[in-house]
């Protein structure tokens, strides 16, 4: 039994960052992710945070509210797309908003898709599953190469 989980936990999994300041929609997000999708989630409650966090690590993707205290989420989603090691990491942008400007602002901005909240589980994980599948294999940064091998 050691001998699997030793070999589970080294198997590359895909990360995904999640990005909202309510800690209940972060933790009902990542609960969601990590039971359906088997994920490794990493969670950051603020603008700030999420910039340092994704400034380090590329995800597999990243889960961004807009209506965020400090810079907000429009800023974060222009910051990840203008350099980071997240550039081409698939951005979901989870809102309360809903209108069409809205919208279309985050996916001229770069944004891969848009959800309203209050998030539907299926529909959620359809299209973090699809955004991840769409970019690949797990990635992971040229310093964690070297950490690791």
């Amino acid at each position: 039994m050691k001998a699997r989980n030793r070999a589970d936990a080294s198997a590359a999994r895909h990360r995904v960052l999640i990005v909202d300041d309510e800690e209940a929609t972060r933790l009902l997000l990542a609960r969601y992710l990590s039971k359906d999708l088997k994920v490794d989630v990493q969670l950051a409650g603020t603008c700030e945070q999420a910039l340092r966090l994704a400034g380090n690590y590329a995800y597999d993707a990243i889960l961004l509210d807009l209506m965020m205290p400090g810079i907000g989420g429009y800023e974060v989603l222009k910051e990840l797309r203008a350099a980071s090691p997240n550039m081409a990491t698939p951005v979901v942008i989870v809102s309360v908003l809903g209108d069409r400007e809205t919208r279309e602002r985050c996916l001229a901005a770069g944004a891969n898709a848009y959800i309203i909240k209050p998030v539907d589980r299926q529909a959620l994980v359809a299209t973090v599953k699809s955004q991840i599948a769409a970019r690949g294999r797990p990635t992971r940064t040229d310093r964690e190469e070297t950490k690791d091998g």
